[in-house]
């Protein structure tokens, strides 16, 4: 036989139907679902890319912190250093200036 359902029961049942309508939901479109997937992956592409460059323009950064080793210093490296920020030049060379292409 069927006992009668009471109204707090039927209260729980409701509120657990509602619980399991909002996770369902969530994760069907919620901001980690299945929907946004495709974003995510996009997103994650875009930040390794941005990771590679970054990771280039370090190496390239090192490579000329190693060639500033007070130590042993590139002559040619310093020599390019003295004359771009003293703006010096010896009397017979010739300066030719070129746009910034970044």
């Amino acid at each position: 036989m069927n006992a009668p359902v009471s109204t707090r029961d039927k209260r729980i049942q409701y509120f657990a139907l509602a619980w399991l309508l909002l996770l369902g939901t969530l994760a069907l479109a919620g901001p980690y679902g299945l929907l946004s997937w495709s974003e995510q992956s996009g997103v994650l592409e875009m930040r390794a890319a941005r990771i590679a460059a970054l990771q280039d323009e370090r190496a390239v950064l090192a490579n000329r912190v190693e060639l500033l080793d007070p130590d042993n210093v590139d002559p040619d490296l310093a020599s390019e250093l003295l004359r771009h920020n003293l703006n010096v030049a010896h009397r017979d060379e010739y300066v030719v200036e070129l746009d910034d292409q970044r």
